[in-house]
């Protein structure tokens, strides 16, 4: 019996799939391929603990005419987020502190934050202290820009060198650059993991990294997953892509916080690499409420809290209608206000280089899509979800 992710291979029929329907995946997936829009795409979809489609189509390195492979390591990038909020919500049942918790408590930089007003001109002290909960929902004011033309703040952020130093260097330039909204009024994608890795080395007493090996990785048995990628596995690496338009796919040869060819900054917000088997298991275990094998990271009740939206609707921007946000990961509040298929309590998220997850407790199923390029625009993730869907029988 073939074994992906520690998965077992099922026919698709008999867990309520239908084989003819899953096949209309291969020819979507190897036209963007042919078409030069994605170098590769490697999907995997697992329903009720089993491995029903596992496929690959393209090239790790198109240079090199390697093909991509079922232990291809990808970049995660921000698929990396919701690693680092589960490290955190272990350390929470642990008693180490409550989601309303100051992070000042533990990372005295951010204590006495100042806040810019919506002028982006005037600046002023914070009303509320950034809570640890906050951190997990990204309402603290933290970005990664600020999506306007012009503001004061995106050249704060371009001078501090954010990855010029090591993790504690970082957060302590965080702490001197201005929010850009009061913390805990508004939803703005940022920077606010990477502080949520410090406070698991604050917390746990050991290097983030450490961490995350002896207490995720290794108990899920997720070899190929960290911030680094082992000599011997080198040729097991994916080259990214930028896609441009006019030219087709460039290999990108510097790459964003890389501080090495084969590892990257330890970043709790996008520094791990690893292979779509690992992360099957990662997800597997947030769909099992916290379990895997026999190993338990989370109780049930963490879990389901994790998967409930803690961000009011209309926080979020008007492509995510239908969905809220919850302790790391985007959550499906209303499918009908998503205009595709899923269900509600579907919690998903995604990577700068195009890599994507979901998990749907509803129809316990599992979907990871992995590639490697950057500003691609064609809707192969969404197609990626329909075709998924549209394969379900039972």
């Amino acid at each position: 019996m073939e074994i992906y992710g520690g998965l077992p291979r099922a026919v698709p029929e008999d867990i309520g799939m239908s084989t003819s329907r899953l096949e209309r995946m291969t020819p979507v997936m190897r036209g963007y391929v042919d078409n030069g829009k994605i170098p590769c795409a490697l999907t995997m979809i697992a329903r009720g603990g089993r491995l029903v489609h596992f496929e690959k189509f393209g090239m790790q390195d198109i240079a090199a005419a390697k093909p991509v492979d079922f232990d291809t390591i990808f970049r995660l990038y921000s698929m990396t987020k919701p690693i680092t909020s589960i490290a955190v919500m272990m350390l929470y049942e642990e008693g180490h502190f409550q989601l309303t918790t100051p992070i000042s408590e533990f990372v005295p930089a951010f204590k006495d934050m100042k806040v810019y007003t919506k002028n982006g001109k005037d600046i002023v002290d914070a009303e509320h202290e950034i809570t640890i909960k906050h951190l997990l929902t990204h309402t603290t004011g933290l970005i990664y820009d600020s999506d306007t033309d012009y503001h004061p703040i995106d050249q704060q952020y371009e001078d501090a060198d954010l990855y010029g130093g090591d993790l504690a260097n970082m957060i302590e330039k965080l702490g001197n650059i201005p929010l850009i909204h009061q913390p805990g009024s508004a939803w703005k994608y940022g920077m606010s993991t990477d502080v949520l890795g410090y406070l698991v080395e604050i917390v746990s007493g050991m290097p983030f990294a450490t961490f995350l090996k002896t207490r995720i990785f290794d108990p899920l048995d997720m070899p190929d997953t960290g911030f680094s990628v082992r000599v011997e596995n080198a040729h097991r690496y994916s080259k990214i892509y930028d896609y441009v338009k006019g030219s087709g796919l460039k290999k990108i040869e510097k790459i964003h916080a890389a501080t090495g060819p084969l590892s990257f900054f330890h970043s709790g917000g996008g520094g791990l690499q690893s292979t779509a088997a690992d992360y099957l298991r990662f997800c597997q275990m947030v769909l099992n409420d916290g379990e895997l094998d026999g190993k338990r990271l989370l109780g049930r009740k963490t879990a389901e809290l994790i998967r409930m939206s803690h961000v009011p609707p209309d926080w979020l921007a008007p492509e995510r209608t239908g969905t809220g946000f919850g302790l790391g990961f985007s959550v499906i509040t209303d499918v009908a206000d998503t205009s595709s298929l899923g269900s509600v309590g579907t919690c998903s998220w995604g990577g700068m280089a195009s890599t994507t997850f979901w998990i749907d407790p509803v129809e316990e199923l599992i979907a990871i899509l992995m590639t490697q390029v950057v500003n691609v625009d064609c809707p192969f993730h969404a197609q990626f979800r329909t075709l998924t869907y549209q394969a379900l029988t039972e």
